[in-house]
């Protein structure tokens, strides 16, 4: 077997190798550079792997109203190559040296990420700081991915089933906030954006201040610096203002009501209800309190919706971790022949004996071991770990949440369990979506 193809064989086992770092606290060294490029260091020589992560504190809510869609748009063009980088050679070089890589956005950061055999870390430091310094940004990449994107958005958003869901809940959940456009964006504005305005997001955002520079795997401390401070010392700090947005939501003080057509078989109900920003006791709380009612085939809507009344198909549960006050999502697909109105009744009567009934020690010992395994699962893989310290520095610049996170949760007492159902899940603070086949729709 050739060196390369071995490596990138080795990778997917050695992304899940827990060595001991599930055993004891995440070890790592971080320090800033003169040009305000937060660096972060972690040292595992389980296996001979290393993760080389970047993240900027952009994402879609820092984008201008009339040109959503930016911050998922960059995540695509800074793979189309720089100065000395070809086009389109990118995805090759690493590939060709036994490695992989991807990126995301959310909208709140956007992360670039490659797992290389750790002989080849310094391929990846410099590649990423070609990303920061000397992208491609011209008409050719831009009218690229103009089509890769709108190609996207057709695949995962307008052709998939129930691929709206998140944008309908974020549209009519927010009046002011920039949540209330996805990552995705209007392909329309991407179109009608010049390229002055391109090389403008990128010289505001993609500078060395307004990043974390994280790795994570087999690495010396000592050659990874002086490498960090070669290719990444010299880049130049951003000159400008990087815009935060300052629109706070108004309180919702009345339930709201939505329905909402596309391209499906059966019916959705999905109810969210505005929540604290993530971080606060309040938030952690919320957090469990979801994964209790829908996390597991033991779960309150999984026994109760799904297998005793039979009304839901599906039915979940989940928040979204984001920056700002965000969103609880609650959704069931409905059973062939039910109501939406059946299965809606169905859900908050399980949010309801959550706030007037009892959490018996068995099912709250569940909840915190759940919570434990995630937490520890989160963390057993080098992406993981280069991943979560950057979030937890970009976030709350305390990257040992990676340590400590977990005791947030395991304060989390039933009685706050119950308090936040109260406080969070009332009828003032929902929106409730029926999601619905477009074949129900009245004409005219």
């Amino acid at each position: 077997m050739k060196l390369n193809a071995f490596y990138a064989s080795l990778l997917g086992a050695s992304l899940l190798a827990t060595g001991a770092r599930a055993e004891g606290n995440i070890k790592f060294t971080e320090f800033d550079l003169p040009n305000g490029l937060h660096v972060i260091l972690h040292e595992d020589h389980a296996t001979p792997i290393v993760a080389v992560s970047v993240m900027y504190h952009v994402g879609s809510k820092n984008e201008d109203p009339q040109r959503t869609g930016f911050a998922h748009f960059f995540e695509h063009l800074l793979f189309e190559g720089s100065e000395n980088i070809g086009r389109g050679e990118y995805m090759k070089m690493v590939q060709a040296n036994g490695g992989q890589l991807n990126a995301n956005t959310s909208q709140d950061r956007t992360y670039y990420y490659e797992v290389l055999p750790s002989n080849q870390l310094e391929l990846g430091l410099w590649m990423e700081s070609e990303r920061m310094l000397h992208a491609k940004i011209d008409m050719t990449g831009v009218e690229t991915q103009r089509k890769v994107v709108k190609e996207e958005k057709k695949q995962r958003y307008d052709n998939t089933p129930y691929g709206q869901l998140l944008n309908v809940v974020y549209e009519n959940a927010y009046t002011k906030h920039p949540y209330r456009w996805s990552p995705i964006g209007k392909e329309q504005y991407i179109d009608q954006a010049k390229l002055d305005e391109f090389m403008n997001f990128y010289k505001t955002f993609y500078v060395p201040n307004n990043a974390v520079l994280s790795i994570a795997g087999d690495l010396d401390v000592n050659q990874a610096k002086e490498w960090i401070t070669k290719y990444f010392g010299d880049i130049p700090k951003g000159t400008g203002a990087i815009p935060r947005p300052t629109d706070v939501e108004p309180e919702q003080k009345a339930e709201k009501r939505v329905e909402f057509y596309d391209n499906v078989q059966l019916p959705a109900v999905i109810v969210a209800y505005h929540t604290p920003k993530m971080g606060t006791d309040d938030w952690y709380a919320l957090q469990l309190l979801t994964q209790m009612l829908s996390q597991g085939k033991s779960s309150r809507f999984q026994k109760e919706i799904v297998e005793q009344q039979q009304k839901g198909l599906a039915v979940g549960a989940f928040m979204i971790p984001n920056e700002d006050p965000g969103v609880a999502f609650m959704y069931g697909i409905t059973n062939s022949g039910v109501k939406p109105a059946e299965l809606e009744k169905s859900m908050l009567a399980e949010v309801e004996k959550v706030k007037t009934g009892t959490i018996s020690d068995e099912e709250y010992q569940k909840l915190m071991n759940q919570a434990e395994n995630d937490f520890v699962t989160q963390n057993q893989r080098v992406a993981g770990i280069a991943e979560n310290l950057a979030t937890y520095y970009t976030y709350f610049h305390n990257a040992d949440l990676v340590n400590t996170e977990l005791t947030h949760y395991t304060k989390i007492t039933k009685e706050d369990l119950k308090r936040v159902a109260n406080k969070y899940f009332t009828k003032e603070n929902r929106l409730v979506v029926y999601y619905l086949p477009k074949s129900e729709q009245k004409k005219g």
